[in-house]
């Protein structure tokens, strides 16, 4: 099991000040989770989304993190690979450049920056982002390995060397943002990690997870973007851990309502969210919230499913110690091999951000490589000898 953290650089109240305090925030809390023994740090990429993601260049961020640490693995959560936001070979320049910055510690995942707001800034054709995205991770994965090189499928690149190269060989590892099925069969088909965004929680994790394992069970190889096939299963998961465990709730269900609200607004027309509400019974309003949306579809005859009201869901890992160890075995179970822990956002505190991976370090990720260590024991201890 691996644990890492993923960042958005949300906040209320958006002001100047305001959003340079968090994103510097965000790097003392991924210098403190390097420190603590979490193995790797996810910055998504989004772009004109007020309150919801302030982080518009990732390879910044995480090149300034990369420089403040020196084991922890270094992810992008992902790079938006329609072309109009990225072209194919300056993504591949970027992340050839952070990966020898870094030491070879670089993750590179996938995705398609898939709304209305950010594509109209950019002028992206919604109709060819996954087409696009596949091209996209076809060209990183195959741009280093001659010294020149060509391609000629959507883009037309004539003969060129690709520098620099990067530390890990032929590339980073690859990934893909992949939160419904569809988006999960291509992950096996492509033969890249999917990075499960959503908060639909532990029995949509397992579904998803039998989904993904169905799917790599009838692939045949002939889409593989890459020689080198990752196959590894990341899930979110929503935490804030204190020692107080209502709090800790109140805390976390205040932060996912925000959270909900924004991303309902960016992706689903809502309206802005409710940004005073610290004196609100937040774990009420989540699920108003959710009511209100699936009451809305309803009227609309828009089919409701798991997905539609996940981000309402507030059974995370929202509580003390035990209870956080408790819903992580349950996340383990349903076959996650890594916890990607959502811990900032936008109307969490800063310290109470750094209590919560304090806690962790301490005593939540030690508690599964304990686990892990007693379970190899065991196996070699029961191994027949001879």
């Amino acid at each position: 099991m691996q644990f890492s953290m993923i960042f958005e650089a949300q906040l209320n109240h958006p002001t100047p000040e305001r959003e340079r305090q968090c994103i510097l925030d965000c790097v003392s809390q991924a210098v403190l989770g390097e420190q603590v023994g979490f193995d790797r740090v996810w910055a998504v990429e989004h772009h004109a989304l007020r309150w919801y993601a302030h982080m518009s260049a990732p390879e910044i961020f995480l090149t300034y993190v990369a420089a403040k640490t020196s084991t922890i693995r270094i992810g992008h959560g992902v790079v938006c690979m329609p072309f109009q936001y990225n072209h194919p070979v300056r993504v591949a320049e970027r992340a050839a450049m952070l990966d020898i910055l870094s030491g070879g510690r670089l993750d590179l995942g996938a995705g398609r920056g898939a709304t209305a707001q950010e594509m109209s800034l950019f002028g992206v054709e919604a109709d060819r982002t996954p087409a696009e995205v596949e091209e996209a991770l076809r060209i990183i994965a195959n741009v280093w390995r001659e010294d020149t090189f060509e391609w000629h499928g959507l883009l037309d690149i004539d003969p060129h060397p690709v520098l620099p190269q990067p530390v890990q060989k032929p590339h980073p590892p690859l990934f893909m943002a992949s939160t419904k099925q569809n988006s999960l069969e291509l992950a096996a088909e492509y033969g890249v990690g999917p990075l499960v965004f959503g908060f639909a929680g532990v029995d949509e994790v397992a579904h998803l997870n039998e989904v993904y394992t169905s799917a790599i069970a009838r692939r045949d190889g002939s889409r593989f973007v890459s020689t080198e096939v990752n196959d590894h299963f990341a899930v979110l998961c929503p935490t804030i851990v204190l020692s107080d465990p209502e709090e800790a709730l109140r805390i976390g269900a205040r932060g996912q309502r925000f959270f909900a609200e924004s991303i309902t607004h960016w992706y689903g027309a809502g309206p802005p969210p409710v940004q005073d509400t610290l004196d609100d019974d937040n774990v009420n309003a989540i699920k108003a919230d959710a009511e209100a949306v699936v009451a809305r579809l309803h009227e609309a005859n828009i089919p409701v499913n798991p997905n539609t009201v996940a981000t309402y869901n507030v059974s995370h890992a929202y509580g003390d110690e035990e209870g956080a160890i408790a819903y992580v075995e349950h996340l383990e179970a349903a076959g996650a091999k890594e916890i990607m822990c959502l811990i900032q956002m936008g109307t969490v505190p800063h310290e109470i951000c750094m209590e919560t991976i304090q806690r962790w370090g301490d005593t939540i990720i030690p508690y599964f490589r304990d686990k892990e260590a007693r379970q190899a024991a065991e196996a070699v201890s029961a191994a027949p000898v001879g």
